[in-house]
């Protein structure tokens, strides 16, 4: 459990695998990373991303991780359809039931989300209270 100064308690620390377009929103998850590190910030979470060549050893490395995550963050961009190891980490954490949400990475532009997401797979805005809420376990 952390402490913040705005008196406001986190809940155990949960391990997150961010996936992301890495071709084009890199910044958007040093962004989360940053964000979550932040004293101030209502979450709190370890970051497990992989960054390997895509392969198989690949697959196997990033489906060894996305069992041992308490959830998958993905991180949808202009491009993020198109990001062939998005859409294979969806796959991923489909196969292996994980809870996962998409969070809208660019507010003022047209972010799409990776194929194989759910058509009832809500976007949502990168708020802080939003991705507490998420984080915590709220649908």
């Amino acid at each position: 459990m952390t402490i913040y100064r705005n008196g406001a308690v986190n809940q155990a620390v949960k391990r997150v695998f961010i996936s992301f377009d890495v071709d084009h929103d890199e910044n958007l998850r040093d962004s989360l990373v940053a964000q979550a590190k932040d004293r101030d910030s209502p979450f709190n979470f370890n970051d497990c991303s992989v960054r390997e060549p895509f392969d198989e050893r690949w697959r196997q490395q990033v489906r060894a991780i996305i069992r041992k995550a308490n959830l998958v963050i993905f991180i949808c961009g202009e491009h993020t359809h198109d990001a062939k190891g998005v859409s294979a980490e969806m796959s991923i954490t489909q196969g292996e039931n994980k809870r996962y949400f998409l969070l809208r990475g660019r507010p003022k532009k047209t972010c799409k989300p990776p194929k194989g997401a759910k058509s009832t797979d809500e976007m949502h805005k990168w708020k802080w209270s939003k991705l507490e809420e998420l984080i915590a376990g709220a649908r």
